[in-house]
């Protein structure tokens, strides 16, 4: 057993496509594209402005059986002053000695750097994918969500790591009716709220307004990181053409926006028969998919309220005012269920609300921690 550092694109290319050894008998796994996931990986990606992070293998003879990441934040030393370091990307065989030399060559290398805690997994970054799937593994993953066998956790778990917090993903019908008191909350309100769709001809402005609304709500919750400008900005150019702009939505209390939503087609759904390609067919498949069969799953990933309202009737007005936003626009398209992920195991506040629309629990993530 050997684990060597990626440093050439030959090795990048054998980190990226590891996950077709591990997953290709779990029948719940989607491919990943190829292409993205390069770029993800590649000093394009804006997480790099604020983090740097060292990437390995495992191999068995000649045979690779493993990776894993270690990545440290800046922008999160800064905020909580933790000396805590990042693990992510762990792809293994259910091998106890392939895990534990993974892990090893990850927890001196955080530990090197003056980290004291190592807490993951995530990849990269907390506003990217996170959390190891404990819960849910009858179904395939949403875009931009996780996967993972069931020994993960096992796994783990012998190495010392504990859980420090769990996300949920919530599903809802999306033909659910909203709750009386819900309409009664919101024609209360009706006269100081408006909700509105993305205006494509200002783009970059509702753009800026989806991000500061986004690092507002969420400034307060557990590990946030906020998205710097240049991240959201990635993440919105890379989606501009995927989500329609009634499928975003902004609502406005007295003229001022205080609550936004963002709903993205399941793309997983059509990309799952690719095996990662694009190329030479894949992406006229992709866009002819998308187009005539528009996917029967959507996930909303970037939700929020403004600090000021949380809490408040005015806060519940606007989240539920948003959320009814996208039904309409969703049902048009064939949208037929919803996972609104993730969710703070303690966020209980906006579980109610969920709840309240018929919104049920169905996948649990957890992330770990461990002392160096």
């Amino acid at each position: 057993m050997r684990v060597i550092s990626v440093t050439n694109r030959r090795l990048r290319r054998e980190f990226v496509r590891l996950p077709w050894l591990t997953n290709s008998m779990d029948p719940m796994w989607i491919p990943p594209l190829l292409l993205e996931r390069q770029e993800h990986l590649s000093q394009r990606n804006p997480y790099f402005a604020h983090a740097h992070a060292t990437f390995w293998l495992a191999y068995r003879h000649q045979t690779p059986v493993g990776r894993i990441s270690a990545q440290i934040d800046t922008l999160h030393l800064e905020r909580y002053q933790d000396l805590t370091g990042f693990f992510g990307m762990i792809e293994a065989q259910d091998d106890a000695e392939v895990f534990e030399a993974l892990f090893t060559t990850a927890e001196t290398w955080l530990r090197d750097q003056g980290m004291r805690h190592v807490r993951g997994p995530f990849n990269l970054s907390i506003n990217e994918e996170c959390g190891l799937l404990v819960d849910g593994f009858e179904y395939p993953p949403m875009v931009m969500m996780g996967h993972a066998p069931q020994y993960y956790a096992t796994r783990l778990e012998g190495l010392g790591y504990c859980k420090v917090k769990d996300t949920l993903a919530y599903r809802i019908d999306a033909t659910f009716t909203p709750p009386p008191v819900m309409k009664l909350i919101a024609a209360r309100t009706a006269e100081r709220i408006t909700v509105r769709p993305l205006q494509r001809e200002n783009f970059a402005r509702d753009i800026s307004i989806l991000k500061d609304i986004f690092n507002d709500a969420w400034s307060d919750n557990w590990g946030y990181i906020p998205f710097t400008e240049a991240e959201f900005s990635h993440l919105a150019q890379s989606l501009k053409y995927l989500v329609a702009d009634d499928l975003v939505q902004i609502a406005e209390v007295d003229g001022v926006p205080a609550a936004m939503i963002v709903v993205f087609p399941n793309v997983n759904e059509a990309i799952r028969d690719l095996n990662g390609r694009l190329f030479p067919f894949g992406w006229i498949k992709l866009l002819w998919r998308l187009k005539a069969t528009y996917p029967k799953t959507a996930r909303i990933p970037l939700m929020g309220v403004r600090k000021r309202y949380q809490r408040s009737l005015l806060g519940t007005a606007l989240a539920f005012m948003v959320i009814d936003a996208v039904r309409d626009p969703g049902l048009k398209r064939g949208i037929q269920e919803v996972e609104l992920s993730w969710i703070l195991e303690d966020n209980h506040g906006m579980r109610n609300i969920l709840q309240s629309l018929g919104g049920t629990p169905y996948k649990q993530y957890r992330i770990y921690q461990k002392d160096l």
